[in-house]
């Protein structure tokens, strides 16, 4: 994903008078969506909140020693 693909619109603004009503506003905003843009808001999400490195995006590899019991 590439920063030019997140963008805000600076055109749409409205002003939520309650706490429901902004939970309403949401809940309509993201079931409008598709499941892969639901996807992808989670993953901006995630970046922000817990940064972005690609050195750590790859999965990180587990190393175990084990020895054998004597038979």
């Amino acid at each position: 994903m590439d920063s030019d693909d997140f963008r805000i619109d600076r055109t749409a603004f409205s002003i939520v008078h309650s706490h429901e009503e902004a939970e309403a506003e949401d809940r309509a905003f993201w079931f409008s969506k598709t499941p892969h843009e639901r996807l992808v808001g989670i993953e901006l999400t995630r970046q922000v909140l817990y940064g972005y490195d690609p050195a750590t995006a790859r999965l990180q590899r587990v190393l175990e020693i084990t020895r054998r019991s004597p038979r």
